[in-house]
């Protein structure tokens, strides 16, 4: 296989866990295998890049084995709450881990799948994946990464020629298997099974396997195990914050959506914002808006306190709590990093920077574009690019006055600024967003007539819409 030696670094880590957390599965023969997507970027830190696109089709749609990596795929066992309620017959049910490896900054990373056939936990499930949902996950992470989201990234997507029926979109439909790279796919739910079966034996073994590969300095707490949760605490948090200046829905954050690494990933009814609406709500069945916008936060949090019951025949329920208090306050720093970085501005010695609670006041109450108002407002709010704006009429309105005097006022930041603002107005007057109805055109110019010249300029836009926020984001926060 043709990889750079010195950056294809296979790890298999998770056997080392033992078979209570998974079972090896075969995966689906597909009819056919075209390869849509390709995220070369990606390949290029864990050295797969110089795979050929037939290799590239072996392995991530046949799934023949990477080299000196997993020789069977693995299904993870796990339960979890969805909407509330417990789950104990969850697991992998059209999904599987097919391969570990370490990044050019060696961290472990997961080649994990989503539409690669069925598996012991699949229930009734034909473990398939739509075309049109394999289309949406790119662009979401995409997107996602574009604005500074710790969020998986979209590794291959390969159209399987299989007719599937579905009942939320017209059918048959056509279907996909897609591959992600992730940070790490222990959940919060693959400890609620271990505890589920009493077996704390298990539980334990799990915080010192994460310790190890994905908090290292926690083993040199203490407490390992407690320092574990203020890590996992602390990574969600942030994920919290960064979801909310994207203006993300995720739309199902049941606890086993929730990794361990707090790393955003398996996105199924995700809407961005087209305007800030707390009541914002992506899932069509998320009928008493349990996680609509502005109640992700406490999704978060909720999730985190499962984990916390998880942890407590190895932690003292005092110190848990302790821990999870911690949650909003790093949410409220990491949201006030996040949004003054987006919009350029320096970042503030104080504890709270009023202008970010102006800011998302004054878009709740006008109803401006959401990404719009970042795109416009960053740089110091000129006049110029104001006016060129297509929704200048807001900025025009008394309520947001205010808000635009407070940003000309603030400091900058003066090392990114001149590079920031030239690049901005070479980008024109529209920032990139991915509001419904520009992904329902991008699906029809699909499905109507095979044309992928929409999906493929679409993302070429957002990932030079990232490289602007790249310079922000690295003078602003990140983790």
């Amino acid at each position: 296989m043709p990889v750079h030696p010195q950056n294809y670094q296979p790890a298999p880590l998770h056997l080392k866990l033992g078979e209570k957390f998974y079972d090896e599965v075969k995966p689906a023969n597909f009819p056919d295998t075209i390869l849509r997507y390709r995220n070369q970027t990606a390949a290029e830190t864990i050295g797969l890049d110089t795979l050929a696109n037939d290799e590239w089709i072996s392995h991530f749609s046949r799934f023949e084995p990477l080299e000196h990596n997993l020789s069977r795929p693995l299904a993870l066992r796990y339960h979890g709450h969805q909407f509330r309620n417990y789950n104990h017959e969850l697991g992998d049910g059209r999904g599987f881990l097919f391969a570990q490896v370490k990044d050019n900054e060696n961290r472990l990373l997961d080649l994990g799948t989503k539409g690669s056939g069925q598996t012991p936990w699949s229930r009734s499930g034909d473990g398939r994946l739509t075309l049109k949902g394999g289309v949406r996950e790119v662009l979401a992470t995409e997107l996602l990464t574009a604005l500074g989201v710790y969020t998986s990234k979209s590794f291959s997507l390969v159209e399987t020629n299989e007719k599937l029926e579905r009942n939320d979109e017209p059918s048959p439909t056509r279907s996909s298997v897609l591959t992600r790279l992730n940070h790490s796919h222990i959940r919060i739910g693959t400890f609620q099974r271990q505890l589920f079966l009493e077996d704390h034996a298990a539980i334990e073994q799990l915080v010192s396997y994460s310790n190890e590969h994905y908090f290292p300095h926690a083993n040199e707490h203490h407490n390992p195990p407690l320092a574990f949760f203020s890590s996992v605490v602390e990574q969600v948090a942030k994920l919290g914050a960064e979801w909310f200046a994207a203006g993300f829905v995720h739309g199902v954050l049941n606890t086993d959506n929730i990794t361990i690494a707090g790393e955003s990933f398996d996105y199924g009814p995700w809407r961005f914002l087209p305007h800030l609406d707390p009541e914002f709500t992506a899932a069509y069945f998320d009928h008493s808006r349990l996680y609509a916008f502005g109640r992700q936060p406490d999704a978060l949090y909720w999730n985190l306190a499962r984990l916390a019951e998880c942890l407590l025949p190895l932690c003292a329920l005092e110190d848990l709590k302790q821990a999870l208090s911690k949650f909003s306050e790093t949410f409220e720093t990491q949201l006030q990093r996040q949004t003054l970085a987006r919009l350029g501005i320096a970042q503030t010695l104080s504890d709270t920077d009023p202008i970010v609670a102006q800011f998302y006041q004054t878009l709740r109450d006008s109803e401006a574009g959401y990404e719009q108002c970042f795109f416009d407002l960053t740089c110091g709010a000129q006049a110029e690019r104001l006016e060129a704006s297509p929704q200048k009429d807001f900025y025009h309105q008394s309520s947001f006055m205010p808000l635009i005097e407070a940003i000309r006022e603030r400091e900058l930041i003066s090392d990114a600024n001149d590079v920031l603002c030239s690049e901005l107005m070479q980008r024109g007057r529209l920032a990139q967003t991915l509001i419904i109805d520009e992904v329902e055109a991008i699906w029809a110019s699909i499905t109507q007539s095979d044309d992928w010249s929409l999906f493929e300029d679409k993302i070429s836009r957002i990932q030079e819409y990232g490289r602007v926020n790249d310079t922000l984001l690295a003078y602003g926060i990140l983790r």
